[in-house]
Order: structure tokens, then sequence, then C-alpha cells
């Protein structure tokens, strides 16, 4: 069996002390106010002198505001999470100028996730006890899970939820065995009702996490809204409905990471479609887009498709996968979403969503057997009459 290095981040949940809990704040705000003033020097530089500022310049940057009355404090805390949230605008630009990502914005105390990064230089690891730069005492974490054995963690990343959790992540170089090889391959057809549709006929329900709880949430944003603005009652008010929303998003995670898992340890092919996930959450039904996820598990099934040896093809989001007889190739006409079973005119009978799903899996087959730009055979597309034939 082959095997894959791979670097894995083993994210577990941390119970920091008084004295530790405020050192990590003070870094969680040094790191903002760093990357702040060094996204605002480089925008300077840019509108008035039409000059790119470089990692080496703010770099010096960090050094001049250090030795300034003002900044001073920037240098009671550990100097690595400075530099590498430089190194992280650095990254946000690179991606901003080869267009994959849009320009980097402010990080908002309130809105933006806190969070430092330290390198192997800025902690000590020994017998699974991690200390930390400007700290005495070991992190208490709750090991929900163990390292790989012999794994020696090079990056670490804390962080605090709006919830107020403590969370520490390892980034550590593993090996990872592939799964045997396998015939399976399979198409997916992502939906609301129905989270995934595969080409097999099996349909996985969406749980509708954020749905269940709703009524939890409304009844905890009330709550909020009645409270005095800047009272410890508000703020006590605001973290019961950071709760809510972790739980949601905990329990989401979970669901995916087990599907995708799942799919990826059955399937030597995966073939999905590649979705404007973004564009759709400006429409009417963004709020359960936004629940269903799809983004997240497609993110799941390529890095796990990588690690394990498999392949995750996505076919053109405006391939008509739902308008074609996958029995005869034959591309009907106008198909309203109420439609769910249609037949086509060579007899053959059709559930919309496994239709689309055998559609998907033919395409993406078509792309790894011909290359991409290639799709199943298609005839002329027939006119469908308003109510669909079936009645069922």
């Amino acid at each position: 069996m082959s095997k894959t290095l791979v670097k894995r981040a083993f994210k577990y949940r941390f119970y920091p002390t008084d004295a530790q809990a405020a050192e990590l704040s003070r870094t969680f705000g040094c790191v903002r106010l760093v990357y702040n003033k060094a996204l605002e020097a480089r925008a300077a530089a840019w509108t008035q002198n039409q000059r790119r500022i470089t990692y080496g310049d703010t770099s010096a940057m960090l050094t001049a505001w250090k030795k300034t009355e003002e900044l001073a404090f920037l240098g009671e805390v550990s100097s690595v999470p400075l530099q590498q949230t430089l190194r992280h605008l650095q990254s946000a630009f690179s991606h901003f100028f080869t267009r994959r990502a849009r320009h980097p914005r402010f990080k908002s105390r309130k809105k933006s996730r806190a969070s430092a990064e330290y390198t192997r230089s800025a902690f000590r690891w020994r017998d699974g006890r991690l200390v930390l730069a400007k700290m005495s005492e070991p992190l208490a974490i709750k090991w929900s899970r163990p390292l790989p054995e012999g794994a020696e963690p090079s990056t670490i990343t804390v962080s605090r939820d709006s919830a107020g959790r403590w969370f520490v992540s390892i980034l550590v170089e593993t090996s990872v065995d592939h799964y045997l090889p396998t015939a399976g391959a399979v198409g997916i057809d992502a939906g609301l009702t129905t989270l995934v549709t595969l080409s097999t006929g099996e349909k996985v329900t969406n749980p509708r996490h954020e749905r269940r709880d709703r009524q939890r949430l409304a009844r905890a944003q009330r709550a909020l809204a009645r409270k005095q603005k800047g009272s410890a009652n508000r703020e006590k008010a605001r973290r019961a409905v950071a709760c809510v929303y972790a739980r949601i998003a905990d329990r989401r995670r979970d669901f995916l990471h087990k599907l995708s898992t799942r799919l990826v340890r059955e399937n030597q092919t995966i073939v999905i479609e590649d979705l404007n996930v973004s564009g759709m959450l400006r429409g009417r039904q963004a709020r359960a887009i936004s629940d269903a996820s799809w983004s997240q598990l497609r993110s799941m099934l390529e890095y796990k498709a990588a690690w394990y040896g498999r392949d995750v093809i996505a076919i053109d989001r405006w391939y008509p996968s739902s308008k074609i007889c996958s029995a005869c190739g034959t591309l009907t006409g106008s198909m309203p979403v109420s439609v769910r079973v249609w037949a086509c005119r060579c007899g053959a009978t059709h559930d919309r969503d496994v239709n689309a799903a055998k559609n998907i899996l033919a395409a993406g087959l078509a792309v790894t057997a011909c290359g991409d730009g290639v799709g199943p055979t298609r005839h002329e597309p027939v006119r469908q009459p308003s109510q669909p034939p079936y009645q069922g």
C-alpha cells in the first residue's frame, strides 16, 4: 500500500489559566494592530506613489514601530506571531495580484477571528507538553485524539472563537496510507431538500442544522436585542448567541466530515459540479444554501482525495445535467424546478436528481477519458409539456 507525505493540522480545545488568557489576548490584539497598520501602509504607498511594499519593508516598519513610545507595547509579546501576520498579509496580496482572492481587508476586533501563529522558534514541545513563548506553564490541552506517532509540530496556531472557546491547531508532517484501489465511481448532484444525490440512486437527506436550532437562535437573539449596549449582560447575551452558532457549525462540520470520508473511502473517482456558491448566496435561498455548505463539502472531498489516492473531478457549472436523459442522451427543453420526475420520449422515466447525478458521472468520466471540454453525446432538445407526463 502506497503512502503520501502530507501536512495535517490537528485541532484541540484547551483551557488557559488567567495569566495565559491575558497573554494570548494581548497577542491577538497586537497581531490585529500590526496587520492593519501594515495594510494601511501598503495601501497608502500604492495610492500616493504607485509603489508596492514587500514583506521586508513591512518587517522593517514593525521594528521601527516597536521603538516608538506609542507602540512600545508591541515588544512585550512574542515577535513571531507579529512576523507571521506580515507574512500572511504578503500572501493575501500575492493572491490578490494573481486574481485568486479579493483585496485584503482590515481586521475587526469584533468580527475577525482572534488568532496567533507560532513557528518552531516560539514554542517548546516535549513529551506531549506545549509551552508557548512568554509563558512558563504548558497549555492544558484536551487530547480528543492522539497525534501521529513520532510527529513533531512545525507550526502552532492558537485561536479563540466568538463563543469564548480556546483552540490550538498543531501542524505536523505525517504519512497517510492510500486506500486500496477500487473500481467505484460516483456522480454527486447537490441540492437543498436532499443534500446530495448519488448516481447509485442513494439520497442523503439535508440535516438542516440551522433550521433545527432556529427557534433557540431566535430566542437568544431577542434576549441580546433587549440588553443595554456596553453592559456586562449584553456581553453574556452575545456569547449565548455565539454558542448557538457554534453548536450549528460543529454539528454541520461533523456531518460533512463523515459523509466526505465515506464517499472518498468507497469510490476511486468522484464527480461533482463546479457550483457558483458565492453567486447563489446573493439569491432568495441564501440562508438554506449557506446551511447546506456545499463549498465546505467540496473542500473536504478534494483534500481527502489527495491524501488517500482518489480523484475528484469538477464539471462545468453550465452543464445541463437535469435536462439530459441518462438513457438516450436527449436534451429536453425548459424544465421548471418544480418538476421532480419526468419521462423522456424514449420511454425512460427519471427522478430528476438521480438522473442529474448519472449525467454528472458520465460527463466526469468523459473528461477523464478524453480530456476537458468533452461530454456525453446529446441529441437535439425536445419541448417538454407544461405538466410532466409521469404522474406517479
